[in-house]
């Protein structure tokens, strides 16, 4: 069979530069799956949200036929489509991630403005794609065919190799900006911070100043007043030289937000 079938906006990222911004006709099997023609042009189906044919909105299911129009569009970051998305039954988008083993320092970063991401050195594919499914978690990875995984519906193919770069790509491509927490999570384990208690007198306060005390080195102790602390492993947090990137980072992604970085990079 011949269909027609045209990608929009970042999709294009995956095509051939012949095949950039253009409706393509190419050939389909008696009863490809819309999914499967998507994805011979090694394209992860979890970079889809949403599917039009002959003008209707279809899911992954749809069994493509002689003549068929197909327009494929990505990620929509600030336009509600649940009324015409037939391809999932809640959004893409919830801010909770694994990452690959490829993603250490993004992981870090991502848990560092407060949202969950699970992320283990030795992960392989099968546990990586179990895990998404069986946490409603989004797979973030530069493997192409891990996202095509059949049962993984949530995921974003990273583009960048740069750490920096990579952090401000899923923050405009996810829309995270609103929901960003900085400084409210463990990087070691994505537990929650509370400040800590440093006032004497109470069990709660000397529980505190007791991590406070093995944890802090006693230079520290001279100057700083404010801690906090991990309400998961324990760990100790407080302003180090470190904070000067972290704020660059912070600085840029408020840039990125109110110039429209996402849309920029379409």
């Amino acid at each position: 069979m011949t269909v027609h079938i045209r990608f929009y906006e970042e999709l294009n990222f995956f095509l051939r530069k012949e095949q950039y911004k253009r409706t393509i006709e190419t050939a389909a099997a008696p009863g490809q799956t819309v999914k499967d023609l998507i994805e011979s042009f090694r394209i992860p189906h979890v970079e889809v949200d949403l599917v039009i044919v002959n003008g209707e909105s279809v899911d992954f299911s749809y069994q493509v036929r002689e003549g068929d129009m197909i327009s494929v569009y990505p990620v929509f970051e600030n336009i509600d489509i649940t009324p015409v998305n037939h391809l999932r039954p809640e959004p893409l988008r919830e801010p909770a991630f694994i990452s690959d083993v490829h993603l250490g320092t993004l992981s870090r970063r991502l848990r560092i403005l407060g949202f969950y991401t699970e992320y283990r050195n030795h992960a392989d594919d099968d546990f990586l794609a179990a895990r998404a499914v069986d946490g409603g978690l989004i797979l973030l990875t530069r493997d192409r065919q891990l996202l095509m995984r059949k049962i993984v519906e949530r995921g974003l193919y990273v583009k960048n190799t740069n750490p920096f770069e990579q952090v401000r790509e899923v923050a405009a491509r996810l829309d995270l900006y609103g929901k960003m927490r900085p400084f409210s999570r463990c990087v070691a384990c994505n537990g929650l911070l509370r400040p800590m208690n440093l006032e004497s007198g109470s069990e709660e306060g000397a529980s505190d100043l007791e991590k406070f005390e093995t944890q802090v080195p006693q230079g520290v102790r001279k100057w700083c007043t404010t801690y906090r602390l991990c309400t998961k492993c324990g760990k100790v947090y407080w302003k180090g030289s470190h904070l000067n990137r972290l704020n660059r980072l912070l600085e840029q992604l408020e840039l990125d937000r109110r110039e429209g970085y996402g849309m920029l990079q379409s």
